[in-house]
Parts: structure tokens; C-alpha cells; sequence
């Protein structure tokens, strides 16, 4: 609980980061909302690439943690951060010079496309910041400091809402368009903040620092181990999230209404499934640890518990959902149509936390720590794009049924997975000690 309690702390922080800009444009109006949603789509699919990256460095920062190998780890946070670096520098590049090319693939609106262009091109000088930011608080949380991650997170969070509310309420109230640019910069300015408070404490208390790699031997057999791990990874998180990006195509194309409601919805769906993304997180440093250190039953009794609490925070999840309905439905400002949308999208999603909690634990909790990571690659791509997908396309275009029944299906990927996904556990595949004398 010392790890996944701080571990969800902060990942409700970087979901309410991600979704305070939707929410608060939402009190300026639909459109606006569903621009920015369908906008975030990009910083999404960014997202994924730090989120492989930051799970190789932690499967390899937990197990070394395990031996007390902070040169390793060192070693472990250069590499994560040179090529979270690189990555950046190709999104912002790409967002900043052709935002309207990136949003036509999402939305044929034009009104739609002039708002989220506009954010696109605002909020890009954030990805050179939070690729740095993220690969350093993941470390430091493997290494069962979440507690400080957490902390850093919050005040990232609080200054995100401070320079919103500041432009939407004070600044630029009646014209969404600056409102929109303005919502952007706020959180370009509180990721470089969150980059400073990281820099500050590497180099005064932190016991790792940024550096860059070495060109070392051990340093190249790391980094084989580095990609071995974490392409795999990378590897899943974008076929997984390649995929949910073209359901949000399929939405966006469907009607505006639809796509003003699942924004809604997505948001609540991920803000609720945050605790659970603790468990997986919290869980996977303790497995690695204990996998570090030789103690393999250790490991399989902590997996075995990680199993048992994905089940029942699922099931508070998706409590949660159904409890927050009233206040959602008071906060945002939806027509008619997509209101009646958004409350059959948030039942669906309410039975869709239990699935997906204890998919993400095993998957990429469990199974990670202990370095069988090819496993939710190729599930996630037979699942996602050998049967959703192609599903929600014929449900879309072919035999266009009602939407709510399109959300059935597109949300049914956790469901078909589930099965699969316990009989691989059982095998016990996934016990296995990665370290190396380096």
C-alpha cells in the first residue's frame, strides 16, 4: 500500500492533467470540447511511446533496485531519457508544422479541425518537457520512491488548473479560440515546471542525476537488455493505442454529438481506473524487487495478491462511475443527443473497469516485472485488430447501427482478452530474475 496508493495518487494526476483541459474547455462550450478531445488523440499516441519506455526502465530499475545497483540505474535513466528526447523532438516537429493534416484524419468539421489545430500547435512545446519528466519520476517510483513522484505530479496538476481557470474565466471568457490556445500554453508551462522540480532534486537529493549515456561496454550490453525488454512493450502500447485511436476515428466520423459524449466518458472511464493502474504499477516494482533479489515464491504470493485486489478496485471503479453520473452530467454542457449518449457510454463503462483492471494488472504489472512482455503485444494485436476493429468498421459504416451499440462493440476488447489472459498467468512464465553482472 506504500507503493500503490502514491503510484495511483500520481496517476490520477497525470490522467486529471490530461483531461482538465477537456473538462474546462467543456464550460466554454461542445465544440470546443470535442476540438481539444479529439486534439489530445495526438498526445495520447505520444503518451504510449513514454509509457514503453518508461515500463522497460522500470522492469530494469526494480530488478536492479532489488541488487541495490544504483550505477546500473543511472545508466537505465540516460538511456530512457535520450530516447524519450528523440521521440519528442518527432511529435513536436510533426504537431507544430501540419496540426490541420493531423486533425483530419479524426474529424471532417471544419470548425472542429480550426479549434484543435490551434491547441495541437500550442500545446506541442510540451512534449520536449514531459518526455524527460516522466522517464525520471518512473525511476525514482521503481525505485519505491512514489511518494515523491506524487508530490511533484500534484503541483504540476495544481498550477495546470490555476492557469486555466485564469484564462478561461478571467482572460478570454467569450472567445473560445484564444481560450483554447490559452488552455494549451498553461499546460506547456506546468510540464517545464514539473521538468525543473525534477532537475532540482536530481541534482541536490536525488540519488541518480540526469546524464547522458556512455559509450561503454556494459552501457551497449544494457542497452540490448533495455530494448529487449521494452520493445515488446512499445510494441503493445502502440497497437493498443493505435487502435483506440481509430475507434476515435470511427466515433468522429460518426457524429459530433457521439464524439462530444465519448470524450466525456473517456474521461471519466480514466480517471475512475486510476487506482487500479497503481496496483499494476506499485505491484510490478515489488515483483521486480523480488525477483532482483532470487525470492521467486515472494514474487508468485505478490502476484497472486495483485490478482485478487485488480478484481476488487475494478469493481470500485466502476462503482465510481456510476456514483459520479449526477456531477458529471452538472459540470459538463451537452445537448440533448449527447447526454442520452453519454449515459448509456458510462453503464458500458462502469462493467468495462472490472475487465480492464485486471487485464492492465497481469498484463503490464505482472507479467512486465518479470520480463515476459511479448505476451500483450500479440494479444492486444489479435484482439484489437483482428476482431474490434474490424467489427466497429462494419458496425460504423456497413450496417450502421445506433451508436450506443458501436460502443458496445468497441468496448468489448477486455472482455475477449480476460480468459486468455489468466491462462497465460497460471503458467507462470513470468518468473524470471533479468539482472546481469554489468
Amino acid at each position: 500500500m506504500n507503493l500503490v496508493i502514491p503510484i495511483a495518487l500520481s496517476n490520477l494526476i497525470s490522467a486529471t492533467v490530461i483531461s482538465i483541459d477537456v473538462v474546462m474547455m467543456g464550460m466554454i462550450s461542445q465544440t470546443a470540447m470535442s476540438a481539444v478531445s479529439l486534439a489530445g488523440q495526438i498526445t495520447f499516441a505520444l503518451t504510449l511511446f513514454y509509457m514503453g519506455m518508461s515500463t522497460g526502465a522500470g522492469i530494469l530499475t526494480a530488478q536492479y533496485w532489488g541488487k541495490k545497483d544504483l550505477e546500473t540505474i543511472q545508466r537505465v535513466l540516460s538511456i530512457a531519457c535520450t530516447l524519450s528526447l528523440c521521440i519528442s523532438v518527432i511529435f513536436f516537429s510533426v504537431t507544430f508544422l501540419v496540426p490541420e493534416t493531423l486533425m483530419r484524419f479524426f474529424t471532417m468539421d471544419n470548425e472542429l479541425i480550426a479549434y484543435g489545430s490551434r491547441f495541437l500547435q500550442m500545446i506541442s512545446f510540451s512534449y520536449i518537457a514531459m518526455g524527460l519528466s516522466q522517464m525520471y519520476l518512473t525511476v525514482i517510483r521503481s525505485m519505491e520512491n512514489a511518494r515523491l513522484s506524487a508530490s511533484i505530479s500534484s503541483i504540476c496538476l495544481i498550477l495546470n488548473i490555476l492557469f486555466n481557470a485564469i484564462c478561461i474565466f478571467f482572460l478570454f471568457p467569450t472567445m473560445p479560440m484564444l481560450a483554447v490556445a490559452s488552455v494549451a500554453l498553461s499546460t506547456v508551462l506546468a510540464r517545464f515546471i514539473e521538468l525543473a522540480f525534477c532537475i532540482v532534486h536530481s541534482f541536490t537529493k536525488g540519488s541518480i542525476r540526469f546524464r547522458l549515456p556512455t559509450p561503454k561496454g556494459s552501457q551497449r550490453n544494457l542497452l540490448k537488455d533495455f530494448w529487449k525488454y521494452t520493445l515488446p512493450v512499445q510494441g503493445n502500447y502502440i497497437v493498443w493505442g493505435i487502435a483506440l485511436t481509430a475507434t476515435a476515428a470511427i466515433i468522429g466520423h460518426v457524429n459530433s454529438d457521439m464524439v462530444a459524449a465519448n470524450s466525456v466518458a473517456s474521461m471519466v472511464k480514466n480517471l475512475a481506473i486510476v487506482l487500479c493502474g497503481g496496483i499494476a504499477s506499485g505491484g510490478s516494482v515489488l515483483i521486480g524487487k523480488y525477483l532482483g533479489q532470487g525470492e521467486i515464491e515472494k514474487a508468485k504470493h505478490a502476484g497472486n495478491r495483485m490478482s485478487l485486489y485488480a478484481l476488487i478496485f475494478g469493481f470500485i471503479a466502476g462503482c465510481t462511475i456510476l456514483a459520479l453520473k449526477p456531477l458529471v452530467f452538472s459540470i459538463v454542457s451537452l445537448n440533448t443527443t449527447a447526454q442520452n449518449y453519454l449515459d448509456g457510454m458510462l453503464y458500458i463503462s462502469a462493467f468495462y473497469c472490472i475487465a480492464k483492471s485486471m487485464n492492465a494488472t497481469t498484463i503490464a504489472g505482472i507479467f512486465t516485472a518479470g520480463g515476459d512482455s511479448k505476451f500483450g503485444f500479440w494479444c492486444d494485436t489479435v484482439v484489437m485488430w483482428g476482431i474490434i476493429l474490424p467489427l466497429g468498421y462494419l458496425c460504423a459504416f456497413i450496417y450502421q447501427v445506433p451508436p450506443i451499440v458501436l460502443y458496445i462493440v468497441i468496448s468489448l476488447d477486455e472482455v475477449v482478452k480476460l480468459p486468455v489472459t489468466y491462462i497465460r498467468y497460471r503458467q507462470y512464465k513470468w518468473l524470471n530474475n533479468i539482472t546481469r553482472k554489468i
